[in-house]
């Protein structure tokens, strides 16, 4: 949603209703992920997408429908669907949607919520999408940021969203019982209350270290890929904002006394591409000690056994450099430094998602996987 911001806030704050379409489940291979939205106007003016296309025009008149009434509704398409020949998702895959109105009365505090996703805050909104009390439906609590959503005081749905959060994920949680259950679908109703999690968290960064043109292509690529880009090296001639255009930051510093300033977490990728030891090996030794989720170096062969030499002499142990991709990337076949970036940031999502790395037509099941967080957070090193 962070994309559609500034047109909704304008929507918004003109005082122009509209009704936002949110993909809450996914099964096989959809075309669109869970959290990706459309917003129709009242107009008719339409923003956004929930499925490539396959669907827009039944989830468009949803909305129209939703505008009319003020009351959210779900649907679910998909080639099962009785009218799969109109709306039937040509992939294969099924999507269940979420469509509320966005306007003063139904939710006074958008402004604030899109305000402080503008700002990069860390946060979960738990949007109530089922409930045996049909007055539930569309309440919601912001977890992250003081004094917002509707649901704020219900506890179950606060801790189902600061779980959720925890780990960045966003998905449906059943309410039951027993407490919080991630569930893949929303599905029938079984007289239990359904949330839908959307974590909205900052873009993970990537750190890369040297100036060099395999920098400049993996700090490209890297932003394409949604990271925040840092460029950082001791050198300041060849470290400008010039070289690095799409670097959100070009830091002149050492960058071992650079990490020191630097906030890493388990969604951290660090690239470090100086080829120099005494530029590599001292920010190795941080990084393979910090909670970063990918520590990445270039290099050949002998270059690599010469950096775990002088790792192993500035006293980094077995473990902390089995966590060192060196040399860094897939094997891809890559020769340019742009085809060498890919192959690096090729590596960083396989990480980052748990991918296998193997050809999709040679293995089986479904294409887009993922652990749940309420069932498999605790293995999550690079969420």
């Amino acid at each position: 949603m962070r994309e559609l911001l500034d047109d909704l806030e304008r929507w918004f704050a003109d005082g122009a209703a509209f009704a936002l379409a949110t993909v809450i489940s996914t099964q096989r291979s959809a075309p669109r992920e869970t959290g990706a939205v459309m917003a129709v106007r009242a107009d008719g003016r339409v923003l956004g997408s929930v499925s490539g296309g396959c669907v827009e025009g039944a989830v468009y008149e949803l909305a129209r429908e939703v505008l009319a009434t003020g009351r959210p509704e779900t649907a679910a398409y998909g080639v099962s669907d009785i009218d799969a020949a109109m709306v039937g998702l040509t992939c294969g895959g099924t999507i269940e949607v979420f469509v509320e109105p966005v306007d003063p009365a139904h939710w006074p505090d958008f402004r604030s919520l899109a305000r402080a996703l503008r700002a990069g805050a860390r946060l979960a909104v738990a949007t109530v999408v089922r409930s045996p009390d049909p007055v539930r439906v569309g309440t919601r609590a912001v977890v992250g940021l003081a004094d917002v959503g509707s649901g704020g005081r219900d506890g179950r749905v606060v801790d189902a969203a600061t779980t959720m959060l925890e780990y960045g994920e966003s998905g449906l949680v059943r309410l039951g019982a027993d407490g919080p259950e991630r569930v893949g679908v929303l599905g029938d109703p079984d007289g239990t209350e359904v949330v839908f999690v959307r974590s909205c968290v900052p873009a993970p960064a990537l750190l890369v270290f040297g100036s060099n043109v395999h920098a400049a292509a993996v700090a490209q690529a890297g932003s394409f890929a949604g990271f925040r880009v840092t460029v950082c090296d001791a050198r300041a001639v060849f470290t400008t904002a010039e070289r690095f255009p799409d670097a959100d930051e070009v830091v002149v510093d050492w960058p071992d006394r650079y990490w020191r300033s630097v906030e890493v977490s388990s969604s951290t990728a660090v690239c470090v591409l100086t080829h120099d030891p005494k530029f590599d090996v001292p920010v190795l030794v941080r990084a393979l000690r910090s909670p970063a989720g990918y520590v990445g170096a270039m290099g050949s062969r002998r270059a690599h056994a010469d950096r775990l030499e002088r790792l192993r002499e500035a006293g980094v142990g077995a473990e902390e450099l089995s966590r060192l991709h060196s040399p860094i990337g897939l094997d891809l076949g890559a020769r340019t430094p742009q085809e060498t970036a890919i192959a690096v940031l090729a590596e960083i999502i396989k990480c980052r998602r748990g991918g296998s790395g193997e050809h999709l037509a040679r293995t089986t099941g479904p294409i887009h996987t993922g652990a749940p967080a309420m069932a498999a957070a605790a293995a999550h090193r690079f969420p």
